[in-house]
């Protein structure tokens, strides 16, 4: 990998954003930015190339921080959390049961014997793409209050479940793992709480902004990257690592400046490389040699909408429904992952992917309605 391949994966980047900027089209940033890497990988133009160590080691960085800004996310400390918790947490655990269904259906269909992987992808929901999504539509009232805890459920328990549901096989050791990585991050809430308590993180705070010394990026980076590397020993996708560093830093409540920093690192270089990475990874050409493989992603995007929509029956509108069911950080894991232990098909991982942009493209036509039905209610509730 060169200089010159590193300003190319940035410049075809701006895809994403260009796509996403037409406020009618509501297209995340990060389907361009697969786009392009489609463009450029193996699928077609093969310039890129997804194997080269270091750019596959780049976008590892880049999954971490993606997952670690999502978990930021999380609304932990929004007292609407609380509110919304025991319906959104009911709703989370119904879809997970209603997946089992269309999972076991695909999986005997196109004879995968991936039940308990299609069910935990159905069920997922990613935070890093409907919490931007809700910011951006402006939706408020009492269903998004009962939204937010369903996504962060969903996305959590899914994250965890990933690697127990792709590699079956080892699923003792990926649990142990698992709830290494898990202790560790509690580990690391809990002296955080007491950081802050004491005074010392203002103070911290206050010499880093003063010095510019960027202390706060630097002890995050640090924690992220010894918590990716107990991940990788411990054979958890690094997903995992990054979104409950995101978790615990969420809990104590993420400083501004260090908002504005991850912001800068992520979104402004690792993030668009990693997707483009994952573009350029995900072969589609594979998909014309297995053409079923395409109505295998066609049928778990659907599913995962018709699962999610279902919820209509507890009082969820279905736009809202369609738009918690936006997946991709699940989905990534388990392509990533599935593809490294040789538990997936040829094409079958980008069938996993397609399926996940079917979701986005779902949530995105589902965009107005969701913020049209929002509206009476919030001004019901003022």
């Amino acid at each position: 990998m060169s200089f010159g391949t590193l300003a190319v994966i940035v410049l075809v980047g701006l895809l994403g954003p260009l796509l996403a900027l037409p406020p009618a089209w509501r297209v995340p940033v990060v389907v361009g930015e697969l786009a392009a890497g489609v463009l450029l990988g193996p699928t077609l133009a093969g310039f890129l190339h997804p194997g080269d160590p270091t750019f596959s080691f780049l976008a590892d960085i880049g999954f971490a921080l993606v997952m670690f800004v999502a978990g930021s996310h999380v609304p932990i400390r929004d007292p609407r959390l609380v509110q919304g918790l025991r319906k959104g947490a009911a709703r989370a655990i119904a879809i997970g049961a209603l997946a089992v269904l269309p999972a076991f259906g695909l999986a005997r269909l196109f004879h995968t014997g991936h039940t308990a992987m299609y069910a935990v992808l159905i069920a997922s929901s990613s935070a890093a793409l409907v919490l931007p999504m809700v910011d951006s539509l402006g939706l408020t009232g009492p269903a998004l209050l009962e939204l937010l805890p369903q996504v962060a459920i969903a996305d959590t328990l899914c994250i965890v479940a990933v690697p127990l549901a792709v590699d079956p096989a080892h699923a003792g050791r990926a649990a142990l793992g698992a709830l290494a990585v898990i202790g560790c991050a509690g580990v690391l809430f809990v002296l955080l709480r007491k950081i802050e308590s004491s005074g010392l993180q203002h103070r911290v705070h206050r010499i880093s902004e003063q010095r510019k010394f960027a202390l706060e990026l630097r002890f995050s980076l640090a924690a992220l990257f010894g918590l990716a590397a107990l991940a990788v020993a411990t054979h958890v996708s690094i997903m995992l690592a990054g979104f409950s560093i995101g978790l615990a830093v969420a809990g104590i409540g993420e400083p501004r400046r260090l908002t504005r920093q991850l912001f800068a690192v992520t979104d402004g270089f690792f993030s668009p490389l990693f997707f483009v990475w994952l573009g350029a990874e995900l072969n589609l050409r594979q998909l014309g040699h297995r053409p079923g493989f395409i109505v295998l992603g066609v049928l778990l995007g659907l599913s995962a909408a018709v699962v999610h929509a279902l919820m209509w029956v507890s009082g969820q509108p279905i736009s809202l429904g369609v738009l918690a069911a936006s997946q991709l950080g699940v989905p990534v894991a388990a392509a990533t992952l599935g593809t490294q232990v040789h538990v997936l098909q040829s094409g079958e991982a980008a069938a996993l992917m397609l399926g996940a942009l079917v979701t986005i493209g779902a949530a995105a036509l589902v965009g107005r309605t969701a913020a049209h039905a929002a509206e009476p209610e919030s001004s019901a509730t003022s």
